[in-house]
């Protein structure tokens, strides 16, 4: 007589914040197991990549967006374990990667996450679901800022801040794969790693101040913030645009004709289909710099925290 299937398990391994601080407040514990609605799927995930809003987020809060037991993490890489009522999109078995429900909690440092399909694309066959984790959050941030709000074409001038960074180095690709000329800013030390990516002009911002060598730019990218911003309104040539994403207030309105905005990331379904377009062509590559099981989500924010990091940090789950 055949024995019955294994019930599915009704809880799951999760780091959660125990209340908002340092990294030590970040535990592994035990949570319940999510279920996946109508039109989401629940995945079991693989890798979970790290970005500055789960540090920001550690820290204070960030949007306030929490159940009771917060558990961090946007980037996902892993597997369909299951689908809710009207998913076509996809099936148990399939490679999935997403930055689910962004701002509000996805739970990404967790075996597993439940969120609505098209909130996922399928992973793309030459990433590893490692790789893959770096790229969702990062990669859609510099998508919609340069291809969307900015509108990028092809033989502009893009300066991209802290273009080795999570955001900034897969900025760089997308800008280049869309025809660009590319300067970036980075200390000297990375300037090999940027022009491997393909900036055809590294700017020490340690012993040069860009706002005095740096003109006639189409398209600013501010990854870095602080006075990046107003400081590279000047570089730009009239009728160009300066997109910031550390924050909302980080420019006033400029004089000239120049457009400036604030970009916050949102789940993106084309976006994901468009990045892994450009992962399959060999035209972009996230750059992971360090993994560390889900065990040392801690450490993993302390170094994450440092910024001295090139690319991404990624958690291993399953």
């Amino acid at each position: 007589m055949n024995a019955a299937p294994a019930a599915a398990p009704t809880t799951m391994r999760a780091v959660t914040a125990t209340e908002w601080g340092g990294p030590e407040v970040l535990t592994e514990t035990r949570v319940a197991r999510p279920e996946p609605g109508p039109t989401e799927i629940l995945v079991r995930v693989h890798a979970a990549g790290l970005n500055p809003i789960d540090w920001k987020s550690r820290a204070t809060g960030g949007f306030g967006m929490w159940d009771e037991t917060p558990v961090l993490g946007y980037d996902v890489s892993g597997v369909v374990e299951a689908v809710g009522l009207g998913v076509t999109l996809y099936a148990p078995g399939d490679e999935v990667f997403g930055m689910p429900e962004f701002p509000r909690q996805a739970g990404g440092y967790a075996e597993y996450v439940a969120a609505p399909a098209r909130h996922f694309a399928r992973k793309p066959a030459s990433l590893s679901h490692v790789e893959a984790a770096a790229l969702p959050l990062a990669g859609l941030t510099a998508w919609q800022a340069l291809v969307e709000t900015a509108a990028l074409r092809p033989g502009q001038r893009v300066l991209v801040h802290a273009a080795a960074g999570g955001v900034g180095h897969l900025a760089v690709q997308i800008a280049k794969a869309r025809g660009a000329y590319v300067l970036g800013t980075a200390s000297a030390a990375k300037h090999d790693f940027l022009r491997s990516l393909g900036v055809d002009e590294p700017v020490d911002y340690t012993t040069t101040d860009f706002a005095e060598t740096v003109r006639d730019v189409d398209v600013v990218l501010d990854c870095f913030g602080g006075d990046y911003g107003t400081r590279s309104l000047p570089v730009l040539r009239d009728g160009g645009t300066l997109v910031t994403l550390p924050s909302p207030d980080a420019v006033p309105a400029p004089e000239r004709d120049i457009r400036t905005g604030f970009t916050l990331v949102e789940p993106d379904y084309a976006g994901l289909l468009g990045l892994a377009e450009l992962v399959e062509s060999g035209r972009l590559r996230p750059e992971v710099d360090t993994v560390l099981p889900l065990a040392e989500a801690a450490k993993a924010h302390e170094l994450g925290e440092s910024g001295r990091t090139r690319g991404k940090i990624v958690l291993t789950v399953a």
